[in-house]
């Protein structure tokens, strides 16, 4: 029976194997410089992650979830249960040990409904917030992107411990904040974020913060890829680069769209 340890995603820990080496006596010396001559095998071809098999199967996660996006424009109402179901799908692939290239694209397909819907909500309020939300993603993802891959952004382990920290006051505020809106202590559109500090609301800065933590969040998805190709991760593991991509940067863009909010006039 196969592991399901990733180490031991190998033929040789398969049920069937690898095929046996013959023996010096059966092989010529032609056939010997033949097999020596043979170029080495790639690891796609050994069934190991490779940074283009990710980026394939990340576009791919794209492509589904602005599908969902277009369909959630269209029927603004799908957005709640898209972010019900998308929530729950999200939690599995987390928890799944080995990734689900269905259960990611499904994720992909009902998340987009949800991104798509809250857009065209705003939208409609905010005239030309989505561009902008979609340019500054882009823009944040690049960038980061860019920094990454000229090894002037990395990721350490203080940086990551601070990464850490902020997220679990962010989630406990979020909670917070949404209880408070809930239960109608507070009926201002986004809670607490609406109050302000010297003129500032709170949203502008939580904002701020919260896009630099989503810009290092990037930076620990491609790190963790990296660290996969290198340790010869099996090459269903893409999937889980790509649906980690994909959660941090449909949160960068629902942060950063509700962060225009605050610069832009309401119809």
């Amino acid at each position: 029976m196969a592991s399901s340890n990733p180490a031991f995603a190998n033929p040789a820990f398969s049920q069937n194997g690898v095929p046996p080496v013959p023996r010096a006596a059966d092989v010529s010396a032609e056939q010997l410089s033949a097999q020596y001559g043979r170029p080495s095998a790639q690891p796609d071809e050994m069934g190991r992650m490779t940074y283009e098999d990710t980026i394939v199967k990340t576009v791919l996660s794209f492509g589904v979830l602005l599908i969902g996006a277009v369909i959630g424009w269209m029927f603004p109402v799908l957005a709640l249960p898209g972010a019900i179901i998308g929530f729950v799908l999200a939690l599995v692939n987390i928890f799944k040990k080995q990734p689900s290239p269905a259960l990611v694209l499904a994720y992909a397909g009902f998340e987009g409904l949800f991104v798509g819907g809250i857009s065209g909500i705003f939208a409609k309020m905010w005239d030309g917030i989505v561009p902008m939300a979609v340019f500054g993603t882009l823009g944040v993802v690049g960038v980061t992107l860019a920094l990454f891959a000229s090894g002037k952004v990395r990721a350490s382990k203080r940086a990551t411990k601070i990464f850490l920290v902020a997220m679990v006051g962010y989630a406990a505020f979020s909670l917070v904040n949404m209880g408070l809106m809930l239960f109608g202590v507070t009926d201002s559109m986004f809670g607490l974020r609406d109050v302000t500090f010297l003129g500032i609301p709170l949203g502008v800065i939580l904002g701020v913060v919260v896009v630099i933590l989503a810009a290092y969040s990037l930076v620990l998805d491609f790190d963790s890829i990296q660290q996969g190709v290198r340790n010869g991760a099996p090459r269903v593991f893409a999937w889980r680069g790509a649906f980690g991509i994909m959660v941090t940067v449909v949160w960068l863009y629902l942060e950063i769209l509700r962060l225009l909010t605050y610069f832009l006039p309401r119809n």
